[in-house]
């Protein structure tokens, strides 16, 4: 099973599931350790196969810190705060937090971009 951490420790992923906004970005940071790397993928590629077929979702994408590594940041596009929240209470999905080995810790959080003129857009 797998450890939530917020990553802010003044608003909670579930406090921000309650945003009433359009598209939101899931940034969500695991680390495991070295020899639980493939219970981790496989584990991951399970969840995000069943995220795909819930509505609101758009896309994602897994990456791996370089050099052996073993945190992940999964970056994945939703259309908003209240599809990725009933997503993630999706009994479904809730079941297969069970297969994530249980030295995983994940700190999941929602972002939107920002404008910074002349460099960002939003």
């Amino acid at each position: 099973m797998v450890t939530l951490v917020e990553m802010d420790s003044h608003v909670t992923v579930f406090q921000q599931m309650e945003d009433e906004g359009g598209p939101v970005i899931l940034i969500n940071k695991f680390e495991v350790t070295p020899e639980d790397v493939d219970q981790f993928l496989a584990a991951w590629a399970t969840d995000a196969n069943l995220m795909k077929r819930q509505p609101g979702f758009v896309s994602t994408q897994l990456h791996r810190g370089i050099s052996g590594s073993t945190v992940f940041l999964n970056y994945a596009v939703w259309e908003s705060a209240a599809h990725f929240k009933r997503a993630y209470g999706n009994p479904e999905f809730q079941s297969k937090l069970q297969d994530y080995p249980s030295c995983a810790v994940a700190s999941p959080h929602l972002f939107r971009k920002v404008e910074v003129p002349g460099i960002c857009a939003a």
